[in-house]
């Protein structure tokens, strides 16, 4: 009865397990979840009033499929001012949530067969979508030595005549790393002369740390030709569900094809997400960006310290977003089992590294408070020690 196609597709494993620790929380357990990508600051007020402002206005009916003209123009500014990047409202498609748009990008592009070159680890969503578009993932492997980049040489060893694209995450979920522009640039070198397309997903271009972000389509012409950017509000304006993504690519075609596609599945994103995104856009809450930033910055130093202080666990500090990626190889090579026993006896919640490709490592979202950390750590330390005795 069901398509071979959605048959392929298995369920987000970051979702499973914040489900489960919601789930054994409402039935009494004292679980800590430390699972879900989410930041735990509220949406700005600037942003709200623009929404209920919308609101009260009537602002309530269809728009035009990928988006209102102001919020795709508030798009483009936003690229021109923080990245250098020249596109026109005509050059965007805004979506319901940067994966939406992820979605509508492989199915716009892949044919069967086609191959995607995707770094691990990776977000869990990447190779799932490329196999229900029929794509086939091809997965570069990274190591701590590099902070799990890719490099030059390693690209050029992946393509194929069969690559139709390359997946680039920067800031990375689940690692925090960030690529420099002179690793963008060298990667750049070995596309040129290519057809080989580069999806940039930037969503957590807001909350770098010790590093400074570049966005891929900024390093030179050809690869703002080849390249698609990613990004959206969810992460760094605390608007996950708002669920505002949207894309940039110089391709008409492309966009036109993406356009049509989104008209017959989902039309447009919600009316008032789009005038409540503007401000935010616009620069408008740049100071409550700022103060969450900071948040997340002091978080992952302390976070990053006290989880390096477990014998047994290893990890380095993330330059962007809002995750550790924690070695346990010393420990244990079962990720899953690992973090199955962790919440069953201690109740902390975490994601196996399993699911971001990278066996012996498990995902902890710093995206909580201080003392929620500190408690959290207490007890994976408290769950490792037993494990070593």
């Amino acid at each position: 009865m069901l398509s071979d196609r959605i048959q392929t597709l298995s369920s987000s494993l970051t979702i499973a397990i914040s489900t489960l620790a919601k789930e054994l929380k409402d039935s009494g357990k004292d679980v800590l979840s430390f699972s879900a990508g989410e930041p735990d600051f509220g949406t700005p007020r600037r942003i709200k009033d623009e929404a209920i402002k919308a609101i009260n206005e009537g602002f309530t009916q269809y728009t035009a499929v990928p988006g209102i003209v102001e919020v795709r123009e508030a798009v483009a500014g936003k690229l021109k001012r923080d990245n250098g990047l020249d596109y026109t409202a005509n050059d965007i498609i805004v979506s319901n949530g940067a994966k939406h748009s992820l979605f509508n990008l492989f199915q716009a592009v892949i044919n069967k067969g086609d191959e995607v070159i995707i770094p691990a680890p990776y977000w869990v969503t990447y190779p799932e979508q490329v196999k229900y578009s029929e794509g086939i993932p091809v997965f570069i492997h990274t190591d701590e030595a590099n902070n799990f980049k890719i490099t030059a040489e390693q690209l050029k060893a992946a393509i194929t005549p069969k690559t139709k694209m390359l997946v680039l995450t920067t800031p990375s979920n689940p690692t925090g790393s960030i690529y420099s522009r002179a690793e963008l640039t060298e990667l750049a070198e070995v596309l040129k002369g290519t057809d080989v397309l580069v999806a940039s997903d930037e969503m957590y271009e807001k909350l770098v740390y010790d590093a400074e972000f570049t966005a891929a389509a900024s390093i030179s012409e050809d690869m703002f030709n080849r390249t698609i950017t990613l990004n959206g509000l969810s992460k760094s304006v605390a608007m996950t569900g708002w669920r505002f993504g949207y894309l940039a690519s110089a391709n008409k075609e492309l966009i036109s094809v993406m356009n049509k596609l989104q008209s017959q599945s989902t039309s447009n994103i919600n009316s008032i997400t789009q005038k409540a995104a503007i401000p935010a856009l616009n620069g408008e809450v740049d100071e409550e960006i700022e103060m969450m930033r900071k948040a997340f910055a002091a978080r992952a130093e302390e976070a990053a310290r006290l989880m390096n202080e477990i014998p047994g666990l290893s990890v380095s500090k993330p330059e962007g977003a809002f995750y550790l990626f924690v070695n346990i190889k010393e420990i244990s090579n079962d990720s899953i089992l690992f973090c199955k026993e962790l919440l069953q006896e201690v109740g902390v919640a975490v994601v196996p590294g399993i699911g971001f490709g990278s066996e012996g490592y498990f995902r902890f979202s710093f995206a909580t408070d201080i003392i929620t950390i500190r408690e959290g750590i207490r007890r994976i330390e408290k769950f490792v020690t037993q494990k070593q005795a």
